[in-house]
């Protein structure tokens, strides 16, 4: 591959990572097992697929507990996926077994996942809700992706309305800029998103991977809903300062890439070989050195799954959740079987001394490589310039 076909790939992935069938049982590790073709062994019989009945707020929206991370589907970020089809069937599982929150972008293909999910939801739309992002410098009309970020307010407008048209909807529940635009005042854009809320496109906004002031100054125009920021066992970033600042102002927080990108569920180790045009093959906390330092934490989960009785991916989820009521993760998934695993979070919880006792443990690992290519990383944690 040339180093120009390759660079395009690193940026198409870099825009869409920053920009996260049978019914079968999937409560436990033998359950999870068959869903996914695997003997159960141990003769543990198999249970019915949970439904999430869990709901948790983002300011004043409700969702469910964990939600559905659709930027996978379009099959240019992991890889391949089975099928558009299949894409659409697995959203529709996920309104069957209770999940209620649904998140994409249009970058993430670009405008693909959105036209996914509209096509997938457009019979239950008044039941569900939809969150999309905006921000990356895309061609309104071709799709392009164009060089760096573009926020300017009439930019906004336009992309909010194709991304109706891709959502089949008349309004989007809840929209964020994907990531904080250097050249223009943040208060410029929640006056666009102001705007916005007044004619009915959008009824709630948020912001993903921003500065800390940047969060202040936004919600100081118009109330930020929710804040969304990669938040995983290898990644605790938020802790600092944004988890904090989100308490302080009431607003709800989302985690992107909540089981690493697969790593603690266990399905990438230092001997994955990644696909070409699968974008974790970039992240340098992928590497097999790094990821073989950093496989004490799979290591940890999985002596807890045995004592759980869950699936290491389960456990991943439930030690978000239990860190604070408002925190609501959206793993991805191109698979019935992982999707259904991941609502059977559910059924399992930390009591606070086993909190207590799996953090400790955690706190103890250092964790290698960083999270993002550098110039993916370098959009994270911008403050927006002053009007």
């Amino acid at each position: 591959m040339s180093d120009n076909s390759s660079r395009r790939r690193f940026l198409a992935g870099a825009a869409a990572v920053a920009a996260a069938p049978a019914v079968a049982s999937l409560a436990g590790p033998a359950a999870a097992a068959q869903a996914s073709g695997r003997p159960a062994g141990n003769g543990a019989p198999a249970r019915t697929a949970t439904t999430l009945t869990s709901r948790r707020r983002l300011g004043n929206l409700k969702v469910s507990s964990i939600g559905l991370g659709c930027q996978t589907m379009p099959g240019a970020l992991y890889g391949p996926v089975s099928s558009r089809a299949d894409m659409v069937k697995i959203i529709r599982t996920a309104v069957d077994q209770g999940v209620t929150f649904f998140d994409t972008a249009e970058a993430y293909g670009p405008f693909e996942s959105e036209r996914i999910v509209g096509d997938a939801l457009r019979k239950v739309r008044d039941d569900v809700v939809i969150a999309s992002k905006f921000g990356w410098n895309i061609d309104p009309d071709t799709g392009e992706q164009l060089p760096g970020l573009n926020s300017r307010p009439a930019h906004i407008k336009r992309a909010v309305d194709g991304m109706l048209k891709r959502l089949r909807t008349d309004h989007i529940d809840l929209l964020y800029q994907h990531r904080v635009d250097p050249a223009v005042p943040i208060e410029y854009v929640a006056g666009a998103i102001k705007d916005l809320i007044r004619a009915g496109k959008v009824r709630h906004w948020g912001l993903s991977e921003p500065g800390p002031q940047t969060v202040r100054r936004a919600h100081a125009v118009q109330p930020l809903t929710a804040i969304q920021n990669e938040y995983n066992l290898l990644w605790r970033g938020p802790e600092q300062q944004i988890l904090s600042l989100c308490e302080e102002l009431g607003i709800g927080f989302v985690c992107w890439a909540p089981l690493s990108y697969g790593f603690t569920t266990g399905t990438i180790n230092p001997y994955t070989r990644f696909t070409e045009g699968d974008f974790r093959a970039w992240v340098p906390r992928h590497s097999a050195e790094n990821m073989a330092a950093n496989m004490a934490v799979v290591q940890l989960l999985s002596q807890w799954a045995v004592r759980k009785g869950a699936t290491p991916g389960q456990l991943s989820l439930a030690w978000l959740q239990a860190q604070k009521p408002w925190i609501v993760p959206i793993p991805s998934a191109t698979r019935t079987a992982h999707l259904l695993e991941n609502i059977g979070t559910e059924e399992f919880a930390f009591t606070a001394d086993e909190l207590r006792e799996f953090t400790t443990a955690l706190d103890a690992i250092p964790i290698r490589g960083e999270r993002l290519p550098a110039p993916v990383l370098a959009l994270s944690g911008v403050e927006a310039p002053l009007p």
